[in-house]
Parts: C-alpha cells; sequence; structure tokens
C-alpha cells in the first residue's frame, strides 16, 4: 500500500529514504523527475557560448577600423565573456524567488522601469548612438531600459490579466487600463527612437491578453488599430519610409549604397556560406563591410562561416526553447496557476517574437531593425534580461513539478 505525504517535499522524503536501511533493502529510490528542466538549461547555455564564439569571431577585425582604435582584438570577447557569467549568476539568484513574489512586485517593476525609460530622455543622463538614445550610463556597463520592460511587461501584463479575470471583455475596465499603460510605454520608446522595442512589447501584450481571454472582438479592434498607428508612424517618418522603400529593392544602386546598405551586405553573407559556409574566422562580410555584425546581424556571419548547416542549428535550438517554454505555461494553467502559466507563455512570445524579427531582418523578410538575436548577440543588458526571464521560467517549472508531487508551490 502506498501513502502520499503532501506536507512533504519530495527532497526531504528521499533523504529520510536513503537513511532508512528497510527503504535501501525494499529498493526505495529517489524520483525520477528532475527538480528543473535541465535539458532547457543545457540548451540556454550551449547558445550562450556558441553565441560567444561568434561575437569573438565577428568582432575580432573591428580594432582595424578608427572607430574602435583603442580596443584590443580581445575586447568584446572579454567583455561578452563577463556578461555571460553575471547574467549566469543573476539567473541562480532569480532560480530563487518565488513565483508568488514576482506576482505582488510586477505592477512596482513595471513603474520602476517606466522611470528609467524616462531618464533615458533626460539630457546628461541618457546615452545615445547612431542617432537613437536608448542606455543609462553607470561607467562600468550601460543598461537599456527598453530590454527591461520586455520582461516586466510580461509580469505586469500577466498580473493585469489574472486581477482583471472577471471584467476582461468590457471595454472600459478591462482594455482601456492596458491600452493606456502600453501606450505610455509607446510614447517613450518612440521619443527614443525604438520602434523595434516597442514592436516586441506589444506583440508580448496582445499575447497575454489574448491568452487572458480577452473579449474577441476588441481583440481584432486591437489589431486593426495598431496595424494603422506603425503604419502611419513608418509613413510619417521619412528616413523610416525611405527604409522601408530600400528593403523592397535593396539592389538598386542607391538603396546598396543607402539605407538598404546591412541588408545587403547581410544577403551576400548568406550567399557566401551556401550550405556549410566559408569556416569559422573567414568571414570576408565581418571586415567592416557589415556594420554591427556582432549584434544585430550575428546571424549574418553564422550564415557565411557555418552556411545554412550553422543556421539551422541555431533555428531549431531556438524552436526547441519556445516550444519548451509554451509547455511549461500550459502545465502550470492545467494545475490552476494562471499568473505562472501567462508569465511563461509570455516570456515565449517575447523570445520568439524578438528572434523572429531579428532573423527575418537578417534573411530580407523583414525592414531593417535594430534587435539583437535573443541570448547570443553581443550586448550586457540583453543577454543579463534574457537569463533572468528565463530563470522566472525555470522557476515556473520548478513549482510545477512539486505540485505534481503533491507538495507546495
Amino acid at each position: 500500500m502506498k501513502f502520499a505525504f503532501p506536507l512533504f517535499s519530495e527532497k526531504s522524503t528521499a533523504a529520510s529514504a536513503a537513511r532508512s536501511p528497510d527503504s535501501q533493502k525494499l529498493g526505495v529510490q529517489r524520483s525520477k523527475m528532475m527538480e528543473y528542466d535541465q535539458p532547457l538549461v543545457w540548451v540556454v547555455v550551449l547558445l550562450m557560448l556558441f553565441g560567444l564564439v561568434m561575437v569573438y569571431s565577428a568582432s575580432i577585425a573591428l580594432p582595424d577600423s578608427p572607430k574602435y582604435a583603442n580596443y584590443t582584438n580581445y575586447h568584446f570577447l572579454v567583455r561578452q565573456a563577463i556578461f555571460i557569467c553575471v547574467s549566469l549568476v543573476a539567473g541562480m539568484l532569480t532560480f530563487h524567488i518565488p513565483i508568488a513574489t514576482w506576482q505582488r512586485w510586477a505592477p512596482y517593476l513595471f513603474v520602476i522601469t517606466l522611470i528609467l525609460l524616462a531618464a533615458v530622455l533626460v539630457p546628461g543622463l541618457g546615452r545615445g548612438a547612431n542617432g537613437a538614445k536608448r542606455w543609462l550610463s553607470f561607467r562600468v556597463f550601460n543598461l537599456q531600459p527598453s530590454e527591461l520592460m520586455k520582461l516586466f511587461i510580461v509580469l505586469y501584463a500577466a498580473n493585469y490579466t489574472v486581477r482583471k479575470q472577471h471584467v476582461m471583455h468590457k471595454l472600459t475596465k478591462g482594455f482601456l487600463p492596458m491600452t493606456a499603460a502600453v501606450g505610455l510605454v509607446g510614447l517613450l520608446l518612440m521619443l527614443e527612437p525604438d520602434l523595434g522595442a516597442l514592436g516586441v512589447i506589444v506583440c508580448i501584450v496582445m499575447g497575454i491578453l489574448f491568452l487572458g481571454g480577452i473579449n474577441g472582438i476588441w481583440f481584432g479592434g486591437i489589431g486593426v488599430m495598431l496595424a494603422g498607428i506603425f503604419t502611419m508612424v513608418i509613413w510619417l517618418s521619412p528616413w523610416r519610409r525611405e527604409r522601408i522603400f530600400a528593403y523592397l529593392n535593396p539592389w538598386a544602386e542607391e538603396n546598396a549604397l543607402g539605407k538598404a546598405y546591412q541588408l545587403s551586405h547581410s544577403l551576400i553573407a548568406f550567399g557566401r556560406g551556401e550550405l556549410f559556409g566559408v569556416g569559422l574566422g573567414a568571414s570576408v562580410e565581418k571586415l567592416h563591410y557589415l556594420p554591427e555584425a556582432h549584434t544585430d546581424f550575428l546571424l549574418a556571419v553564422i550564415g557565411e562561416e557555418l552556411g545554412f548547416a550553422g543556421v539551422l542549428v541555431v533555428v531549431m535550438l531556438f524552436y526547441w526553447i519556445i516550444k519548451r517554454l509554451f509547455e511549461i505555461g500550459r502545465q502550470a494553467i492545467a494545475m490552476e496557476q494562471t499568473f505562472a502559466g501567462l508569465t511563461a507563455k509570455g516570456i515565449g512570445i517575447w523570445i520568439g517574437v524578438q528572434t523572429f524579427i531579428n532573423m527575418g531582418v537578417n534573411l530580407g523578410l523583414l525592414p531593417t531593425k535594430g534587435l539583437t538575436l535573443p541570448l547570443m548577440s553581443y550586448g550586457g543588458s540583453g543577454v543579463l534580461i534574457n537569463c533572468i526571464g528565463l530563470a522566472i521560467l525555470l522557476r515556473i517549472d520548478y513549482e510545477n513539478r512539486v505540485l505534481m508531487r503533491g507538495g507546495r508551490a
């Protein structure tokens, strides 16, 4: 006869079983159910290490340029390695924070990040690059608040959906408050400007509201309204309009030497790579032909050096991660952990949408936007927030496993 003791964790029961001679004679063993998703952890670490190698390959020639003349060949490699180590430590610390704590703090984290987004626009506080002001400089490192917002909008939208579940089908109580919050975020991001981050955030919120049961008519109306707003923003901005036209015809001489310069050289890189690439480190496009090769266009360098095979491996690894994130979210919702489930799926939407946009830009499927490839591209804020988001996801999975054993999350 078997007895279940829901008040005890598997770890404590397994430990006592291991100490008991009778249990050893009976062959009682600890459950093979892991306390966390080890395959997910290893795939994430593999992607980050793969990204580290490719960042080094893509940036090794940058010191030959006057812009980076004071840097060593290992500058970006060392910094990215530090970013990864710090991010892994932050992820391990984050894993120990219960999901209930994140739910309680979600509104406050959202407001704090709004303040940071506003601080970017204050003269003397914000730091700009390539015509955009997106960073807060702390001397030792630069923080990009829009990366923080991608994570905290997931938590805020999930928390909002849970709190407003009974009125999600109503316009004034369910729809308008969230619209106002996202509108304020959008205004601050457009002033930077950062249309790419805004697009990701809008997709996250739309996805969570849809999963949370928003009225279908209002959801369709939101989609039409957003499409109109994005179209108007592009049309009223001459340089964005020129970029769209250049994207539609990147090989025209004026476009290839102008707005479509990055896109045309990215496509050349993929063309040179063919099936198995020209070899690791042998890229020509990274030699000052393809701008931002170690950040936004890292996939193009992978395509050139490792070919279609290398790109396919990256795509399949991201597909596996995103699929797993949604499975964990579905598991949590099935156990009536609605906030945890919506948060897991929101993180899946975030990683999935940003990955799709970055890959689409590199492959010429989408107009050029300044979005990095999650976990792989160079950048401290991006890697750090990606790791914290995935640590929250692992915590959700851990609490799911505890509940399935009959314990308490």
